[in-house]
């Protein structure tokens, strides 16, 4: 028998990754703009925060895709602080070229510029000297010194997966280990760095959502990257031939998404061996994302009761098999070690029973995405009609349009039945509309893209899945986040009892309306009419 999971409790959130907060290098950070975003949603009414995964990316920029499944991603250092604690200059967090467009990330001159900035911090710091550091390196020392030493070899061959090292370090060859460890200590220390301060950063912030009642839910991809220290240095845990090439890749089988599938290219787990030390891997993962986040979300729950595997080399994921994971027996041994951290499942794709009972004995809630729901059927499990209160109801997610972006080309009989479902007559009130119908429904917890209170399109949106080139890049402008947004959210969540109990007393105070926030009037005038 499962231990089962308490209900999260009703309240709302929104999905807003890191990465896309305002800042003045380039790309969102754990720097002053985070802490105002808190402020604006203790101010909102919001019990939630929802970030993408937290982990340094690789190629495509995809937080999917990490070098760890541990490590933080040092894009995030706020190098403002550096400045504050004198180990930066405001010339030289200044002068490089973070890009030209504050919209988007520029991830190529992140790349190329956010580095040499953190290695002139890390060569001012004292850091060696912190008992605080070096609580940090012992308390953490069985990933931070693989993925250490893991970045530090990947950068002194020119940044290149670990498949591609010359044979006795790509084989983890114990004499080749600790010539790289001696020969490129300066550099692991580095990386040590980047993670101290990484980490840090973000207790301290998330300690200050914590206190004002705002609660962090963070995404864990279920898979790990091919290119990273995970794999590399536990081979046995992942689906590898002799020469620690994978034999099968992760993916999912054609969908309304993609026509010929989405090939994730991440190495299988090995589940036999894991299950042997009783997923000793899966429960340190899981408790560190339980310090990391309040909430946990593991994307792709789907595959903890089956998975889809590609055979290695093929170009698309149309000729895959699905196979059997452990189910309840993973599902057992990590919420042995959640503690008070919560976890949702996402349970969207190509769902067999057997999903559904493995989350309902968990107690994890699963997710309705109201972009799904408009298929003029009443039949329709996305609609609000059909949820029940143990779930968290999405606008969109990621990986999906904007509201604004969805509806606009929608064909005229959904049209016609959302404009039904939803009360209204006209075709741009339904993403104000949706807003409302996820805030009044059963679900406990409802989540809204950023974007989509904002009023935004598709020029906005986080991702396109199964492609690379121009994802995980649209940015929040300074301004967008309005006293007035905050107001009419505050609202809502009182008109749907969705407020915090210390924020149901402590309304924020309506200031000046914002200069331009059409699709916040929107929502204050759809909720008035359903009144």
């Amino acid at each position: 028998m499962l231990h089962k999971q308490a209900p999260l409790g009703r309240g709302a959130g929104v999905l807003l990754p890191v990465a896309s907060l305002p800042s003045a290098h380039g790309i969102g950070t754990f720097g002053e703009e985070a802490y105002r975003f808190v402020d604006f949603l203790q101010a909102a009414g919001q019990r939630y925060w929802q970030v993408l995964p937290l982990g340094p990316t690789s190629y495509g920029d995809s937080p999917y895709q990490s070098f760890s499944a541990f490590a933080g991603n040092p894009y995030f250092i706020d190098l403002d602080t550096f400045v504050e604690e004198g180990l930066l200059t405001p010339e030289e967090v200044n002068a490089p070229d973070w890009g030209n467009n504050p919209e988007f990330v520029d991830y190529a001159k992140i790349y190329q510029n956010r580095f040499a900035v953190l290695h002139k911090a890390f060569q001012r710091s004292n850091f060696r000297q912190s008992a605080d550091y070096r609580t940090f390196c012992s308390s953490n020392e069985e990933w931070l010194d693989d993925y250490s030493l893991y970045m530090a070899i990947k950068m002194h061959f020119g940044a290149h997966e670990w498949l591609k090292w010359p044979e006795d370090i790509r084989m983890n060859e114990p004499k080749a280990v600790e010539g790289f460890r001696l020969l490129l200590q300066d550099e692991i220390d580095f990386w040590k760095f980047c993670q101290y301060q990484f980490f840090r950063q973000w207790y301290k912030l998330k300690a200050y959502a914590n206190v004002r009642g705002v609660r962090i839910i963070g995404d864990i991809p279920i898979y790990v990257s091919l290119d990273s220290a995970d794999v590399w240095r536990h081979p046995s845990l992942f689906q590898l031939d002799k020469q620690r090439r994978p034999t099968a890749v992760s993916g999912v089988p054609p969908d309304n998404f993609s026509a010929t599938g989405q090939l994730w290219g991440n190495p299988l787990y090995h589940w036999e061996h894991m299950e042997q030390d009783g997923f000793a891997w899966w429960k340190k993962r899981m408790a560190f994302s339980a310090k990391l986040y309040d909430i946990v979300r593991i994307d792709h729950f789907i595959g903890m009761v089956r998975y889809y595997a590609i055979p290695y080399g093929e170009p698309t994921a149309m000729y895959g098999e699905w196979r059997h994971s452990p189910g309840e027996a993973l599902v057992r041994a990590i919420s042995s070690v959640m503690g008070d951290s919560h976890i949702i499942a996402e349970d969207l794709g190509c769902v067999v029973p057997e999903v559904y009972q493995l989350r309902d004995e968990a107690g994890y809630p699963g997710m309705k995405i109201l972009q799904f729901a408009f298929n003029d059927t009443s039949k329709n499990g996305n609609l609000p009609c059909h949820y029940t209160a143990n779930s968290v109801v999405y606008s969109g997610t990621h990986d999906n349009e904007t509201l604004k972006g969805f509806f606009a080309h929608q064909p005229r009989r959904a049209l016609h039945f959302a404009c039904d479902y939803l009360h209204v007559k006209k075709r741009e009130h339904l993403p104000a509309a949706c807003i409302c119908a996820a805030y009044e429904s059963v679900a406990d917890t409802a989540m809204i893209q950023m974007q989509d209170l904002l009023g935004l399109g598709n020029e906005a949106r986080t991702n396109y899945p199964a492609t690379i080139g121009n994802n995980w890049r649209w940015r929040l402008q300074r301004g967008q986040v309005t006293e007035a947004l905050a107001v009419q959210l505050h609202d809502l969540c009182e008109l749907y009892a969705r407020l915090p109990e210390a924020a149901s007393t402590d309304q924020p105070k309506k200031g000046p309306s914002a200069e331009k926030v059409p699709e916040t009037e929107k929502i204050q005038k759809s909720s008035n009419d359903k009144i």
